[in-house]
């Protein structure tokens, strides 16, 4: 049977998908690349944000009127999350919840029996050892965990994805040591929060990277997103982790507002302050790492102050990476029971802080003009060339270059979101 895949939002989902092709693969179904070419088509959602629940139901609806003769699985956080609105929008599609993901074949087999699937529910499962079909050949995608320790107010994604359940550190430098034999020159591990590994199992994220460095190998691990409220928990030894030269100089730290209140309606568990000393702490230590954080902004009790707050706070550690969320009420969230602030004045607070960002990136980048920098080069780019990442996770395109090698590059050019240079011999 020829079944294709499509992915939406973070890379634990993108993990998710790699497994399920993998199933489906050993039972000797085949994967394609279009939906044109599929008798069945699986859609793995996403629905931790508005914009992104409203691509996943327009591409459900867009399926059903181009294709509406094969059969349509829907897999992801929906499932779990908002089923009467899959229910309306796709009543005969099959559904699989995030938890029940090696039972895929099971649902297309019984979608080929003439019946319509539906598992949903929270289950312990160990994803790391279950067979996956790797979306590239040079990066593999290792989840250490699943669910979350946290209640913050505004998100849903817990509803999907349930209590803290840690992964086997054994099994996972399993994983991490057949991937590194098969070629993957970059492992990437992820969760919903990465720093909360082991609290469930007495180990730790930063036991669990030196684990996986002592590797012999000559390859890159990045570490996902890290909530601040378990960072703090274990900040010397994730430091002294993150000091191997195998990991990438790469702090993943959301903050999400930069306004102590907010933080404390949001329920996120640490302040602006613990979140700047966490920053100086990692930047005191390893000088040249790189910072990404995340905003929501709009949150229902961000006033004008507040949003001024989170301004300052931006402006004062200059983050590499800014991701910026509009908030919205998410189905089952505790904040949906509070009143959303206008629409206008959330679309221009995200512009002014977006301002920000791109002109904090650019300066950023700019320092780095004329650097020769090594680059892991690890995919072709969308427009021509190839693109690779600096041992601080910039990403930097290339003209040419060989998949899966490191080169020494010269920064010529320096954008927002990236920078281009030429490889020297």
């Amino acid at each position: 049977m020829k079944i294709y895949i499509e992915t939406f939002g973070c890379t634990f989902n993108q993990a998710d998908s790699e497994i399920m092709a993998g199933l489906l693969q050993e039972k000797g179904h085949q994967l394609v690349d279009k939906p044109e070419d599929a008798s069945i088509i699986i859609i793995n959602s996403c629905y931790v944000k508005q914009p992104t629940e409203q691509k996943v139901i327009n591409r459900l609806i867009n399926l059903q009127r181009e294709f509406p003769q094969k059969k349509l699985i829907i897999g992801g956080c929906m499932v779990e999350i908002d089923q009467a609105k899959m229910e309306k929008i796709a009543p005969e599609a099959g559904w699989i919840g995030p938890h029940q993901i090696k039972k895929i074949p099971e649902v297309v087999k019984s979608f080929l029996d003439g019946n319509i699937p539906r598992l949903t529910g929270a289950e312990s499962v160990c994803k790391v050892s279950l067979p996956k079909k790797r979306a590239s050949k040079f990066t593999d995608i290792i989840q250490i965990c699943e669910g979350c320790d946290g209640l913050c107010s505004y998100c849903c994604t817990r509803i999907a994805r349930g209590n803290l359940h840690s992964y086997p550190l054994d099994l996972i430098k399993e994983e991490a040591l057949k991937a590194v034999e098969e070629g993957c020159v970059e492992l990437q591990l992820t969760a919903q929060d990465t720093a909360s590994y082991g609290k469930d199992t007495g180990t730790s994220l930063s036991e669990l990277i030196n684990y996986v460095t002592s590797i012999r190998g000559d390859f890159r691990v990045r570490i996902g997103m890290m909530n601040p409220k378990s960072v703090l928990e274990d900040v010397d030894k994730l430091l002294k982790a993150f000091n191997s030269e195998k990991v990438y100089k790469f702090l993943h730290l959301p903050l999400q507002s930069g306004d102590n209140q907010v933080l404390l309606d949001m329920n996120r568990c640490h302040t602006v302050e613990e979140f700047k000393f966490i920053v100086s702490r990692f930047r005191e230590e390893i000088p040249d790492i790189s910072l990404a954080t995340d905003i929501i902004v709009g949150y229902p009790t961000e006033d004008e102050q507040a949003f001024k707050n989170t301004l300052k706070t931006i402006e004062k550690v200059k983050p590499d990476f800014l991701h910026i969320s509009k908030y919205h009420h998410r189905p089952g969230s505790l904040s949906s029971n509070l009143k959303e602030i206008e629409h206008t004045e959330m679309k221009k607070r995200s512009k002014v802080l977006n301002d920000q960002k791109t002109r904090i990136a650019i300066q950023k980048n700019e320092a780095l003009l004329d650097n020769e920098l090594k680059v892991l080069i690890t995919a072709e780019g969308i427009k021509g060339g190839f693109t690779g990442r600096t041992n601080s996770y910039k990403t930097v395109v290339v003209d040419d270059a060989v998949l899966g090698s490191s080169i020494m590059v010269k920064i010529t050019e320096a954008k927002a979101t990236y920078l281009k240079g030429f490889p020297i011999q």
